[in-house]
C-alpha cells in the first residue's frame, strides 16, 4: 500500500475544509476521472458536515489498497469519532472508490495545506465544477436534441397510430359492408330457391283443392303469420263486411294493396289506412290473375311489418299461382266433359251363356288423366260376338272424342264384314283418308257360337294372352300388323288359334304393361305369370273379381303416365249348343 497520511482529525469547520481539499488532491493524483471523483467528494463532504454538526472530534481515515493483481487500487475513507482507537473497531461510515492503474498518489497531510493551497482547491473545485457544468451542457444538449427527436418520433407514431386506427375503421366497416352484402346476397339466393321450388309445388297440380292447401303448407308461419284465399268463383259477390277494404281494392284495380298504420315502402304496392278487420297486423293483399282476376291473396305479416325483399317474391308467388289456378280450371273442365264423353262411350258387355266378359278400365293418375283408350263386345247378326280392345294416341278430349269416333265406325263396318282383319283394314283406310295424324292401335277377337277357336287381327296392338283350362299360359305373339292410320296402304290378316272350354283370352293396352324404364316385353311376362297364377275356380264363378285380382300385381297402385284397358272373354267349361244372344 502507498504511504499516505492517514488520519485527519476533525475539531472545526476549516479541520473538515482541510481534510476535503487533501482527500481532492489524493483522488485527482490518483487520475480518478472527474465525475465519480465529484461524486466522492460530495458524499464525503456531506459526511464531513454532518460531523460537524454532531459535535466533537471525529478522525478521518484514508487508506489505499492493492485491489487485484492487474494494479487497480482502492481508495477507501472512513469516519468514526476520535475518542475510538480500538485496532479493529468497525467504523460509523466507509466509502470507497476504485483508482485507476498508472495514476500516482501525491497526498499531503493536513500541514502542507495552507491557505494558498486552499484558495488553489476552491480555484481547482471551480475549474471541475465548470467542467461539470459544461459536460452538463453538453448532456442537456444530447438531453434536448434527444428529447426533440423524441417527440418528433412520438409525434410520427400517434400519426401512424391515427393512420393505423383510420385504416383499421375503414377494414372494419368495409368488412361489415361485406358481410351485410354477403347476407343480403344470400337473402336472395334463398328466396330465389324459394321461389323457384313454391312456384313449381303449385304449378305442377292441376287441382285447385291442392294448390289452395299446399299455399298455406309454404307460406306459413315462414313468411305469413295468416293467409287467406278469396275466389271469384267460389264467392262471386262478397259483402265487403267480410273481407278486407284492401282485398277488395286489389280485386278491383288488380294492384297489390298493402294495409297497414304505416305505409309500407314496398315496390309496386299501394298503401291504404289499416284493415278494420286486423287493426294491428299489416296486410298484403295481392291478385291472383290469369287471364283475368280469378281472386285475392291476402296474407298477415308475421311481425310488424313486410318485410320488402319477401314482398317482391310474394308478389311473383301470387302471379304463378294465378296462371296454376286459371290452368287447374281448364283442365278441370276440361276433364270433365272429357270423362263424361268417355264414360259414354264404354260399353256395357252383354250376357252371353257360352262366353264370360269381364272388362276394367284405369284412367292415368299423372297429367290429363283422360286418354283414348277403350274396350267394346257386342254380338252380330249371325250371332257371333266381337270383342275389341284399342288405344288413340294422345290424351285428353280429342283423344276421347276421336275414340268414339273409331268404335262407332268399327261397329258400322263390322255390319258389312264379319272378320276382324276386314274390320282393321277399312279403319286404317277411313283414318288414312280422313283423319290425318291420328295413329290408333286395335286387336278384335271373333268368338262364333260351337266353335272351339278364336279368330283375331291386329293392327299394331299388344299380343293377347291365352290361359288354358290347365292353367298353362302363351302369348299370341305372331307379328301384328302396322297402327291404323299410318300413311301407307296395308291389308290387315286374320289368326286362328284353338280355345278350348274353360280357357281365358286376355286382351289389353299397353297402359297395363309398359313400363318406361322397362319396355312392354318384361310387361307381358308379368301379365303371363299374374294370368297363370289366377285360381281356376275364381276364374269360373266371378269373372270381375279375377279382373281385379289381375290388376293388383300390375300396377301396385302406382302413378300411371298412361290409362289402363284390360277385356277377359272365358268360355264356359261346358259348350252351350244355344248360341250367342243380345243383351236384353
Amino acid at each position: 500500500m502507498t504511504a499516505v497520511p492517514d488520519t485527519w482529525t476533525i475539531a472545526s469547520a476549516a479541520d473538515a475544509a482541510l481534510a476535503r481539499t487533501a482527500t481532492a488532491r489524493l483522488t485527482a493524483s490518483a487520475g480518478v476521472p472527474l465525475v465519480e471523483r465529484t461524486r466522492f467528494l460530495t458524499s464525503v463532504t456531506g459526511k464531513l458536515r454532518w460531523c460537524l454538526d454532531q459535535g466533537g472530534a471525529w478522525d478521518l481515515l484514508v487508506r489505499m489498497h492493492q485491489a487485484d493483481a492487474d494494479g487497480g487500487r482502492r481508495l477507501d475513507v472512513m469516519v468514526r469519532p476520535a475518542a475510538r482507537h480500538t485496532r479493529g473497531h468497525q467504523p460509523d461510515w466507509q466509502l470507497s472508490i476504485m483508482c485507476p492503474e498508472g495514476g500516482h498518489v501525491d497526498a499531503a497531510g493536513p500541514a502542507d495545506v495552507d491557505s494558498s493551497g486552499m484558495a488553489e482547491a476552491l480555484l481547482v473545485a471551480d475549474e471541475d465544477t465548470a467542467e461539470l457544468l459544461e459536460r452538463l451542457d453538453t448532456q442537456e444538449g444530447l438531453v434536448r436534441s434527444y428529447r426533440e427527436e423524441l417527440h418528433q418520433t412520438n409525434q410520427g407514431v400517434l400519426a401512424l397510430h391515427a393512420e393505423l386506427e383510420a385504416a383499421a375503421l375503414t377494414q372494419h366497416n368495409l368488412l361489415d359492408a361485406e358481410r351485410a352484402a354477403r347476407v343480403q346476397a344470400e337473402n336472395a339466393r334463398s328466396l330465389l330457391t324459394f321461389l323457384a321450388d313454391a312456384g313449381d309445388a303449385v304449378t305442377a297440380s292441376l287441382h285447385h283443392e291442392g294448390i289452395l292447401r299446399r299455399l298455406p303448407e309454404l307460406l306459413v308461419p315462414r313468411y305469413a303469420g295468416h293467409l287467406d284465399v278469396w275466389l271469384f268463383d267460389d264467392d262471386p259477390s262478397p259483402g265487403q263486411g267480410h273481407r278486407p277494404a284492401a282485398a277488395v281494392v286489389a280485386a278491383r284495380t288488380g294492384r297489390p294493396q298493402h294495409a297497414a298504420a304505416h305505409p309500407g315502402g314496398l315496390s309496386g304496392v299501394d298503401d291504404l289506412p289499416p284493415s278494420a278487420l286486423a287493426p294491428t297486423r299489416p296486410l298484403l293483399c295481392v291478385p291472383l290473375a290469369g287471364h283475368r282476376i280469378l281472386g285475392v291473396l291476402t296474407m298477415t305479416a308475421r311481425g310488424s311489418r313486410f318485410d320488402p325483399d319477401e314482398a317482391v317474391m310474394l308478389i311473383e308467388l301470387a302471379r304463378r299461382t294465378g296462371i296454376a289456378l286459371e290452368n287447374a280450371r281448364r283442365y278441370e273442365q276440361h276433364r270433365d266433359t272429357a270423362e263424361a264423353l268417355q264414360r259414354a262411350q264404354l260399353t256395357e258387355l252383354p250376357t252371353i251363356p257360352e262366353l264370360s266378359l269381364a272388362a276394367r278400365y284405369l284412367p292415368a293418375t299423372r297429367g290429363l288423366n283422360i286418354g283414348g283408350d277403350w274396350y267394346d263386345a257386342f254380338v252380330q247378326s249371325d250371332g257371333s260376338l266381337l270383342a275389341v280392345v284399342g288405344d288413340v294416341t294422345g290424351h285428353g278430349l280429342r283423344a276421347a272424342v276421336m275414340m268414339g269416333q273409331l268404335r262407332t265406325a268399327l261397329r258400322a263396318y263390322a255390319v258389312e264384314c264379319d272378320t276382324p282383319a276386314g274390320i282393321l283394314t277399312r279403319l286404317h283406310r277411313m283414318l288414312r283418308h280422313q283423319q290425318h295424324e291420328l295413329y290408333a292401335t286395335a286387336v278384335i277377337a271373333r268368338f262364333r257360337p260351337g266353335d272351339p277357336s278364336v279368330v283375331w287381327a291386329s293392327a299394331g296392338h299388344p299380343p293377347p294372352v291365352v290361359r288354358a283350362a290347365d292353367g298353362t299360359v302363351h302369348v299370341l305373339e305372331t307379328k301384328p300388323g302396322i297402327m291404323l292410320g299410318i300413311p301407307m296402304p296395308y291389308e290387315y290378316e286374320d289368326h286362328t288359334v284353338a280355345l278350348p272350354p274353360g280357357s281365358t283370352l286376355a286382351l289389353y293396352t299397353d297402359g297395363l304393361v309398359e313400363r318406361r324404364a322397362q319396355g312392354i316385353d318384361p310387361g307381358i311376362d308379368r301379365l303371363s305369370h299374374a294370368l297363370a297364377a289366377l285360381s281356376t275356380a275364381e276364374l269360373e264363378h266371378d269373372l270381375d273379381t279375377a279382373a281385379e285380382s289381375l290388376l293388383k300385381p300390375m300396377i301396385h297402385d302406382s302413378e300411371r303416365d298412361d290409362d289402363v284397358c284390360l277385356l277377359l272373354c272365358r268360355t264356359a267349361p261346358e259348350a252351350s249348343h244355344r248360341g250367342l244372344r243380345h243383351p236384353p
